[in-house]
């Protein structure tokens, strides 16, 4: 099979940074110089990023990365694309590598996490019985796809995590916990809080989906739909033997794995979405977002507005029509 001509990294290590703004600024000159585009973050803690170049350039990337003692063992997930999955490049400061905000609750990875499993472990455990497995994403991520059986938390923002866990508490004590999330990155920190926490059995899929996905043994079997990636591409597949679709349109209910951004500015929601129901309700969310004055889609399609009220009263009669059934 013939080589694509670029490259996604996905990659992150926790390891002492001692000025995340010097390297940051001189990190985001590097990787401009090479062409490539991404989002970094720097934090004391370490680094977390994905990046997007063309062969060459994302090698260049790794050699360069791996040079240095710090990142020499760091891991790298690797995409072939067909070209760039991002618009620009950013590299970051941040106080954490991923937002938490433990405050005194916080943990060091490299001191308390989770057991590792491997793809072939995390299989296995899957189909234990006694075993519960815990999506680590944001309910939007899960809503595209996840692991059969793993439980939804309902948190926008993983920082909401540790919130939703201790509210529902009682479903976790005494149970092995599985828990997973994209990368890696997430995981690691939160189920580090899981054992400070005093849970006893908490295990971790090492590398995450997109290592699973990858497995040449596990073929990313037990995932359904698709792995929602925060790149220009939004997914990824995962299962290498079977594809369920799990997203459901939002307006619909039916089968679909394409995500949008409502259509309001000050919204900005996800849904999924066929480009049909899109246009069918000019990509706003709900009533006041189709009718907010600046709506991006009537503005990106040349809707007149004649053409925008026409079709605004057309979906009221028919939210109307449906109602009354």
């Amino acid at each position: 099979m013939e080589q694509a001509p670029y490259r996604v990294l996905l990659f992150y290590k926790y390891v002492d940074i001692d000025s995340p703004e010097e390297f940051a600024q001189e990190h985001v000159e590097f990787c401009k110089s090479n062409h490539l585009k991404g989002r970094i973050l720097v934090a004391t803690e370490g680094i977390n990023g994905t990046v997007s170049g063309t062969y060459e350039d994302t090698q260049t990337y790794i050699d360069a990365m791996r040079a240095d003692e710090r990142f020499a063992d760091m891991a790298f997930k690797i995409d072939e694309s067909e070209g760039h999955a991002f618009k620009k490049m950013h590299v970051r400061p941040r106080p954490e590598l991923v937002t938490l905000r433990l405050n005194e609750e916080d943990v060091d990875p490299r001191q308390t996490t989770g057991n590792y499993l491997t793809p072939e472990e995390w299989h296995e455990q899957l189909q234990n019985p006694d075993a519960i497995v815990l999506d680590a994403r944001n309910k939007y991520e899960y809503d595209l796809g996840h692991f059969r059986g793993a439980i939804r938390p309902d948190i926008d923002s993983f920082k909401e995590l540790p919130q939703w866990l201790k509210e529902n508490k009682e479903k976790f004590e005494g149970k092995k916990i599985l828990t997973y999330c994209t990368g890696g990155v997430r995981c690691e920190k939160f189920s580090g809080w899981l054992v400070d926490q005093g849970f006893d059995d908490v295990n971790q899929l090492h590398g995450g989906i997109v290592t699973y996905g990858k497995d040449p043994n596990v073929k990313g079997k037990m995932w359904d739909g698709q792995c929602y990636v925060f790149d220009e591409r939004i997914s990824v597949p995962v299962n290498q033997e079977e594809h369920v679709v799990v997203g459901r349109d939002y307006y619909t209910g039916e089968p679909c794995e394409r995500y949008v951004n409502c259509a309001n500015p000050e919204c900005n929601k996800q849904i999924i979405v066929s480009e049909e129901t899109e246009r069918f309700y000019v990509g706003g969310c709900s009533d006041e977002c189709r009718k907010h004055p600046r709506n991006r889609y009537v503005t990106r399609n040349n809707i007149s507005v004649e053409e925008w009220d026409k079709q605004l009263q057309i979906i009221d009669e028919h939210l109307a029509a449906t109602s009354n059934r």
